[in-house]
């Protein structure tokens, strides 16, 4: 099995978010002719949760394709978002990296889903400080493929 995950911001601009969507879905979709089978989203809002629609728009047509929620603490569950609860119940898999809420969970749910990859799509606006910058960095030291698309 081949793992592929997101990275990137959870601000992104309105005017290009269809852009933004074009290039995930491009991206995801040359992952999985590129073999990956796996799919991990951090779930935050933003890229990640295009990233979860897009992947689960597309098992419709991929059915083997593997959808992983890795959620940085458990009440992080109990989202009142009607669009994560609904793309949370099309995943496969829930990895719950901290139990309770840390101030590094969410760089450790970062680290995880790297960790598990060997493809990191970023959507990255260039800013050197952030998760999607130490996301990037991280995996770049683990000699990690990562496919960025700028914004």
């Amino acid at each position: 099995m081949l793992y592929c995950c997101v990275t990137g911001h959870r601000d992104i601009p309105t005017d290009k978010e269809n852009e933004v969507k074009q290039r995930l879905y491009d991206e995801i979709l040359q992952a999985i002719h590129d073999g990956y089978d796996v799919f991990i989203s951090g779930f935050a809002d933003g890229a990640d949760l295009l990233f979860a629609e897009i992947v689960a728009q597309l098992r419709e047509q991929y059915p083997k394709l593997f959808m992983e929620a890795a959620i940085p603490y458990r009440n992080r569950l109990k989202s009142t978002s009607t669009r994560f609860q609904h793309l949370l119940r099309e995943c496969n898999g829930v990895k719950i990296v901290c139990e309770r809420y840390q101030p590094d969970c969410f760089l450790l749910s970062n680290r995880y889903m790297v960790n598990q990859s060997s493809r990191v799509i970023a959507v990255y606006d260039g800013r050197e400080k952030g998760g999607t910058f130490s996301t990037m960095r991280y995996a770049y030291c683990l000699n990690r493929e990562v496919r960025i698309i700028h914004i």
